[in-house]
């Protein structure tokens, strides 16, 4: 793993602080890694992709989430102060904050949302865009998400749907865990956090042997990351519809790979293939053997990175 040779905290306004760190050559290309959930944090796992000798790599923990403060677990959070606009606020404002004047942006997952939101919204600052487990983050991948995919893990989806009171059966699954989530009452959350990420570890779980996530086991990190995970959802990721693929020709001329696999039944091929077909140029790379993440693509996109360099 790349040395750190830059630990510091930024405060990007409203009383949100976030946590960052810079691993590699301070001379080399810089990468900015975006985190998926949302929520998660930074992972060793991404830290791993930066190349200690070709990336002068920059890694921080979004709004709320990891490191950075307030904690999405913590009560009072002004909700309305973290939104796609703050996202992608708070990486140009890191990027100033460091002095570059243009980056290679890598995300996976929800970071592959915020990655492309970004370089659509400045690609006068982008040199490549790497994008692994990709999310186009509309509606209709929202609810395959949490209702249709349910088809393929039907009693997995049958315990998650008990979970919501009978009562809020009728309305949308994302909107009654967000309300749960954020019941004061540590017998409300705690139990639908549980659930929800009870679920989150079913949907994933297409390769023989996988195991349950053990970051889920820590009662911080999962209200932490239920609750960021359906405020995001519950507004669509703040996009307009079907504004990623729409946008994606203000990624021209910008090298972009897309890194995907086939077996992803949580973010289905279908929405990287139309990204690549939106954006000529681009290199759609598909993982036959691997759901969402793996391996095998963790390597792809190691390899990518430090190409770049």
């Amino acid at each position: 793993m790349a040395e750190v040779f830059d630990e510091d905290r930024l405060a990007v306004g409203r009383g949100h602080v976030l946590a960052y760190e810079q691993r590699g050559a301070p001379s080399g290309l810089p990468v900015v890694f975006l985190h998926g959930g949302p929520g998660s944090g930074t992972s060793d796992t991404m830290r791993r992709l930066v190349d200690p000798a070709r990336h002068r790599g920059v890694l921080f923990d979004q709004r709320s989430a990891g490191r950075s403060t307030p904690h999405a677990s913590e009560p009072g959070i002004d909700w309305s102060s973290i939104d796609l606009d703050h996202h992608v606020g708070d990486i140009e404002r890191l990027r100033a904050h460091l002095g570059i004047e243009r980056w290679a942006v890598f995300g996976a997952s929800w970071g592959s949302v915020l990655a492309l939101a970004y370089a659509e919204r400045h690609p006068e600052r982008v040199t490549a865009v790497v994008a692994a487990a990709v999310s186009t983050g509309t509606r209709a991948e929202i609810d395959w998400l949490t209702v249709h995919v349910g088809r393929i893990f039907p009693e997995a989806w049958e315990r998650f749907v008990a979970h919501v009171p009978a009562s809020s059966r009728s309305r949308r699954l994302v909107d009654a865990y967000a309300e749960l989530l954020r019941d004061p009452d540590p017998a409300v959350h705690g139990p639908a956090a549980a659930a929800w990420c009870a679920w989150e570890d079913a949907h994933v779980a297409t390769a023989a042997g996988a195991t349950p996530d053990p970051r889920y086991d820590d009662p911080r990190f999962r209200l932490a990351f239920a609750r960021q995970v359906t405020h995001c959802w519950r507004h669509d990721c703040w996009l307009a519809a079907d504004e990623l693929v729409r946008h994606a020709p203000r990624l021209a001329g910008i090298p972009t790979w897309l890194v995907h696999g086939r077996l992803d039944v949580s973010s289905p091929l279908e929405g990287p293939w139309r990204l690549h077909r939106a954006l000529p140029g681009s290199h759609l790379l598909v993982i036959d053997d691997e759901g969402h993440g793996g391996t095998s693509m963790w390597a792809t996109c190691r390899r990518l990175l430090a190409d770049l360099a």
